[in-house]
């Protein structure tokens, strides 16, 4: 009895621990699990930090279907002519549905096939595209896989420009990416890329005309991004789907200075097309209604550390005590970072506290670490703000010499 009384008092005191170490953790989960999607996977992201906010099954590999389509047009735009004159193939010309209907010798602007990629989708279009910018449908992918790896996404493999299903035989690998990348691609998009500002004029285009080149034939596209119209913060995105992908969206919205990125995968089946609108605005609510900017930058200010055997100064004596000041990297900077109130910062300092001689101007000594709910997210280093000569035997003897013969 008395074995078992003390058995349910450990329980009990190992349960108040639990819950004193971690209420904030908990709470936060039970929060995110409230959350309704109908996606099988879907992410909501920081734009500027690329710090995921909210996550369901985030990594989770799957088709994407004509989302595809943001990286290649953001690739056409940073590495093509948009004023080159393109050829259609007719590997090109053969594409499925949807397309432009786009023929063989035909030839056209680059930046009108983009309002063609992006305001309707035009599987032909792409592939134009593509063999213009990569050289071929291979060389494209090829650099759409760079491009995933330089900016971060390391789950995400490209085969087509335009999103259909696709798979290497040899390798089994599929035209894939998750929830975290899709959502880190649109990122990309519209802050980081260079090209930014035409990635957001095209994609924001309500409608869009142009002609082959000669001007034999007309085409009149209109936006398929119904997200535009439904909320005033939306700033851009794209729709997909195929068999195998289901309804997928990856969009962006801004507000008070905020920008969030949505990628939403597996999102419903026929007839279920507007769950992806659904969930968007969920997400899109959802981060507005709890992530708010605050400034997280600490001004730093240090003592001077003593430096062991060192010369004082610019002459010294062997009886003085040198030491040196230090400085913070970017000790002007700020750090805002969007937080919710369930949120905890830390900021850590680790400063040598003694150097030994000689030690070199801008010898880096320490840091200062900004930590989000215990992960790492900037780091500022330390440095030396000087240089200190080491007192050695020669240069005691030098000092007595000119004391006692000057």
């Amino acid at each position: 009895m008395r074995n078992l009384l003390q058995r349910i008092f450990s329980l009990f005191i190992f349960l108040i621990i639990l819950s004193i170490c971690l209420p904030r953790q908990i709470c936060a989960a039970e929060q995110k699990e409230n959350l309704k999607l109908y996606a099988k996977a879907a992410v909501l992201m920081d734009a500027d930090s690329g710090r995921v906010l909210y996550g369901k099954n985030p990594e989770e590999v799957l088709p994407m279907a004509s989302t595809t389509k943001i990286m290649t047009c953001i690739l056409a735009l940073e590495y093509g002519n948009l004023d080159e004159e393109v050829e259609v193939s007719a590997y090109a010309a053969s594409m499925p549905k949807v397309k432009l209907h786009v023929r063989q010798g035909e030839k056209y602007r680059l930046e009108d096939l983009l309002y063609s990629l992006m305001l309707e989708s035009h599987n032909d279009s792409a592939v134009v595209i593509a063999e213009a910018v990569g050289g071929s449908v291979e060389g494209f992918a090829a650099m759409m896989n760079q491009k995933a790896r330089d900016i971060g996404c390391f789950d995400t493999y490209f085969i087509t420009p335009n999103g259909l299903d696709a798979v290497v035989n040899d390798s089994g690998k599929i035209h894939s990416t998750t929830a975290a990348d899709l959502a880190r691609i649109m990122a990309y998009c519209v802050t980081d890329s260079a090209q930014k500002d035409k990635f957001l004029e095209i994609t924001r285009t309500i409608s869009y005309d142009f002609t082959n080149v000669g001007g034999g034939r007309s085409f009149h596209c209109n936006n398929h991004n119904a997200f535009l119209g439904m909320m005033q913060e939306a700033l851009s995105g794209k729709t997909g789907f195929t068999n195998n992908a289901g309804y997928c969206y990856v969009g962006a919205i801004e507000s008070e200075g905020r920008t969030f990125t949505v990628a939403l995968l597996a999102c419903g089946w026929p007839n279920n097309r507007s769950y992806k609108w659904s969930d968007m605005k969920t997400l899109a609510l959802y981060g507005m209604e709890n992530y708010q900017y605050q400034e997280l930058y600490e001004h730093k200010e240090f003592q001077d550390i003593p430096v062991l055997n060192g010369i004082a100064g610019k002459q010294g004596t062997p009886y003085e005590e040198a030491s040196v000041s230090v400085v913070i990297e970017g000790q002007e900077e700020a750090l805002p970072y969007l937080l919710a109130e369930q949120d905890q910062v830390e900021v850590k300092t680790k400063i040598a506290e003694t150097l030994t001689a000689p030690v070199a101007n801008h010898t880096e000594v320490g840091e200062v670490s900004y930590y989000l709910n215990g992960q790492l997210i900037k780091r500022y280093a330390v440095y030396t703000d000087g240089a200190v000569k080491e007192r050695t035997f020669g240069w005691i003897c030098r000092y007595i010499w000119e004391i006692f013969l000057p």
